[in-house]
C-alpha cells in the first residue's frame, strides 16, 4: 500500500488504529494531522476527543495510557506524540525513557475507538529496529518528504479543490515551478490567488505572475524570458527592481548565465530525441522550466547561444576585477541584447 493509499483512505474516514508520519516537510506532516483530527473529532468536540504530547517531554508509557483509556463524551479520541525520535536512528538527546516493548503490546491489541499519531520530523526511520518493521507490516508509515515535480502539482489541484477555484495549465506548471520547498509559503499564496479569482472562477497565468511572492532566481528566469522574447521594457524593470533589493549583481549575472545554459542543454538534449520529463531529471530543473527553455532554444542558433554565454562570463570577469561598474555592465549587456535584436 502506498503513502498516498493511506492518505486517501484517512480522509475518506478509512482510519487505522496508529499512524507514523514522518518526514522534513513538517507542513505537510501537520496537514495529515489536522485531516486526521476533522476524522475523528466531531465538530466542537476538539478539546474533549484530541490529546497531545511530546514524546521528548512524556515517556512514551504514559501516552499508551491515554491511548487505552475510552473516550469522554465522544465516540472516538485522538492521541498525537510529537517527536518520536525511538523510530529513528539518532540519538535522543531528552532524559525521557520509552518503553518499545509496550508499544508492541499496544500494537497487538489497539482499542478501536482510539487513532494514535505519532510524527517525527526526519526523513528517515530506523527500518533495523523491530518496532518500526512492525509498523510497517500494519501499513502505518506516512511519509513526508519533499514533493516531486508531480506530486507537487497533484497537491495544488487539490488544494484548489478545496478553495473551489480552478487553475490553468500554464498557470499551474509556473506555481508549481515558483513553488520551490515551502509549502506554507505555497498554500498562502494559493489562498491570494484563490481570493482573487473568486469562487468558481479560474486562475490564469497573468494572475499568478502579479500575485505570487518570487525569489531572486525565478525573477531572473522571467527576466531571461522577457529578454528572449524582445520585450527589453519588462527586462530592464526587473532588472532595476533586483538592483533596487540591493541583489547582487555579479550573483544577477550569474544566475542569467544560468538560465542560458539551461536553454543550450534542453536545446542539446532535445536534439538527442530526450522527452522534457527526461531533460528535466538530467539538467535538475522543473519541467515548466524545461517546457519554457525548450521554446526559447528554437529563437536562437547554438552559436548565439555561445556568443551570449561567453559576454556573460566576460562580464563576469570585468565585474570582479573592478574593470567596469558593476550596475553599469549589467545596464550595457542588456542594450546589447536589445540592439541585437532590432538587427536579426
Amino acid at each position: 500500500m502506498s503513502d498516498r493509499t493511506v492518505w486517501k483512505e484517512m480522509t475518506r474516514g478509512q482510519l487505522k488504529s496508529v499512524y507514523v508520519c514522518y518526514g522534513s516537510e513538517t507542513y505537510l506532516i501537520e496537514e495529515f494531522s489536522r485531516q486526521l483530527i476533522a476524522q475523528v473529532a466531531e465538530p466542537g468536540t476538539e478539546e474533549l476527543a484530541v490529546s497531545k504530547y511530546d514524546c521528548l517531554e512524556t515517556p512514551l508509557v504514559h501516552v499508551l495510557e491515554d491511548a487505552e483509556t475510552l473516550p469522554f463524551m465522544t465516540a472516538r479520541k485522538l492521541v498525537i506524540a510529537a517527536n518520536a525520535r525511538f523510530l529513528t536512528g539518532s540519538k535522543d538527546k531528552s532524559k525521557v525513557e520509552h518503553d518499545l516493548d509496550r508499544l508492541h503490546q499496544y500494537l497487538e491489541s489497539s482499542a478501536d475507538t482510539t487513532v494514535l499519531l505519532l510524527t517525527v520530523y526526519e526523513d528517515k526511520l530506523d527500518e533495523r529496529k523491530k518496532i518500526v518493521k512492525k509498523l510497517k507490516k500494519l501499513n502505518s508509515l506516512v511519509p513526508c518528504s519533499s514533493l516531486t515535480p508531480g506530486e507537487l502539482a497533484v497537491w495544488i489541484e487539490r488544494r484548489m479543490e478545496k478553495l473551489g477555484t480552478r487553475m490553468e495549465e500554464d498557470a499551474l506548471e509556473a506555481v508549481a515551478a515558483a513553488g520551490g520547498s515551502n509549502l506554507q509559503l505555497l498554500a498562502s499564496e494559493l489562498e491570494k490567488l484563490a481570493a482573487m479569482a473568486g469562487r468558481d472562477g479560474t486562475i490564469t497565468l497573468d494572475m499568478v505572475m502579479a500575485i505570487m511572492t518570487r525569489t531572486v532566481e525565478q525573477n531572473i528566469f522571467q527576466m531571461v524570458d522577457d529578454i528572449v522574447n524582445h520585450r527589453m521594457e519588462k527586462a530592464f524593470a526587473m532588472l532595476d527592481e533586483l538592483l533596487k533589493q540591493k541583489e547582487e549583481p555579479i550573483k544577477i549575472v550569474s544566475l542569467i548565465a544560468r538560465q542560458y545554459r539551461i536553454i543550450a542543454q534542453v536545446k542539446e538534449l532535445s536534439r538527442r530525441g530526450y522527452s522534457q520529463q527526461q531533460m528535466a531529471s538530467s539538467i535538475g530543473v522543473h519541467p515548466y522550466a524545461v517546457k519554457v527553455a525548450s521554446g526559447q532554444g528554437r529563437i536562437y542558433e547554438e552559436q548565439r547561444l555561445a556568443s551570449i554565454m561567453q559576454s556573460l562570463a566576460e562580464l563576469d570577469y570585468q565585474m570582479k576585477t573592478g574593470q567596469v561598474e558593476k550596475p553599469l555592465g549589467l545596464d550595457m549587456f542588456l542594450l546589447k541584447l536589445a540592439s541585437e535584436a532590432t538587427t536579426t
